[in-house]
Protein backbone atom coordinates (compact mmCIF):
# COMPACT_ATOMS: atom_id res chain seq x y z
CA UNK A 1 0.00 0.00 0.00
CA UNK A 2 1.30 3.44 -0.81
CA UNK A 3 0.76 6.39 1.47
CA UNK A 4 0.51 10.08 0.77
CA UNK A 5 3.70 11.59 2.22
CA UNK A 6 1.98 14.78 3.38
CA UNK A 7 -1.16 13.46 5.04
CA UNK A 8 -0.01 9.93 5.91
CA UNK A 9 -3.27 8.50 4.55
CA UNK A 10 -3.46 5.75 1.91
CA UNK A 11 -3.07 7.02 -1.63
CA UNK A 12 -6.39 7.28 -3.52
CA UNK A 13 -5.38 4.76 -6.18
CA UNK A 14 -4.33 2.26 -3.52
CA UNK A 15 -7.60 2.72 -1.65
CA UNK A 16 -9.59 2.23 -4.84
CA UNK A 17 -7.72 -1.01 -5.57
CA UNK A 18 -8.43 -2.29 -2.06
CA UNK A 19 -12.12 -1.46 -2.32
CA UNK A 20 -12.34 -3.10 -5.73
CA UNK A 21 -10.75 -6.28 -4.34
CA UNK A 22 -13.14 -6.31 -1.38
CA UNK A 23 -16.11 -6.06 -3.74
CA UNK A 24 -14.79 -8.91 -5.91
CA UNK A 25 -14.15 -11.12 -2.88
CA UNK A 26 -17.68 -10.38 -1.69
CA UNK A 27 -19.09 -11.48 -5.06
CA UNK A 28 -16.97 -14.63 -5.11
CA UNK A 29 -17.93 -15.59 -1.56
CA UNK A 30 -21.59 -15.02 -2.43
CA UNK A 31 -21.35 -17.37 -5.39
CA UNK A 32 -19.61 -19.96 -3.20
CA UNK A 33 -22.35 -19.71 -0.55
CA UNK A 34 -25.01 -20.08 -3.21
CA UNK A 35 -23.33 -23.17 -4.67
CA UNK A 36 -22.98 -24.78 -1.23
CA UNK A 37 -26.63 -24.00 -0.52
CA UNK A 38 -27.76 -25.62 -3.77
CA UNK A 39 -25.56 -28.65 -3.05
CA UNK A 40 -27.31 -29.06 0.31
CA UNK A 41 -30.78 -28.67 -1.23
CA UNK A 42 -29.98 -31.22 -3.95
CA UNK A 43 -28.77 -33.72 -1.33
CA UNK A 44 -25.12 -33.77 -2.36
CA UNK A 45 -24.11 -32.57 1.12
CA UNK A 46 -25.86 -34.11 4.12
CA UNK A 47 -27.08 -31.10 6.04
CA UNK A 48 -30.62 -29.92 6.78
CA UNK A 49 -32.38 -28.59 3.70
CA UNK A 50 -33.32 -25.40 5.54
CA UNK A 51 -29.61 -24.63 5.90
CA UNK A 52 -29.26 -25.00 2.15
CA UNK A 53 -32.00 -22.50 1.47
CA UNK A 54 -30.55 -20.06 3.99
CA UNK A 55 -27.09 -20.33 2.44
CA UNK A 56 -28.47 -19.93 -1.07
CA UNK A 57 -30.38 -16.76 -0.16
CA UNK A 58 -27.38 -15.37 1.75
CA UNK A 59 -25.20 -16.12 -1.27
CA UNK A 60 -27.51 -14.24 -3.61
CA UNK A 61 -27.52 -11.30 -1.20
CA UNK A 62 -23.71 -11.33 -0.95
CA UNK A 63 -23.16 -11.65 -4.69
CA UNK A 64 -25.64 -9.07 -5.94
CA UNK A 65 -26.56 -6.61 -3.20
CA UNK A 66 -23.48 -6.24 -1.00
CA UNK A 67 -21.20 -4.82 -3.73
CA UNK A 68 -23.85 -2.19 -4.49
CA UNK A 69 -24.23 -1.33 -0.81
CA UNK A 70 -20.45 -1.08 -0.38
CA UNK A 71 -20.09 1.09 -3.49
CA UNK A 72 -22.74 3.51 -2.22
CA UNK A 73 -21.13 3.63 1.19
CA UNK A 74 -17.68 4.31 -0.26
CA UNK A 75 -18.85 6.84 -2.85
CA UNK A 76 -16.83 10.02 -2.72
CA UNK A 77 -18.69 13.15 -1.72
CA UNK A 78 -19.18 15.68 -4.52
CA UNK A 79 -16.42 18.33 -4.63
Amino acid sequence: MTYDPLSGEPAPDSLAKQRFMVMQIMRLSGVALFVFGIMIVRGILTLPIVAGYVLAVAGIFDAFLMPVILARRWKSPPP
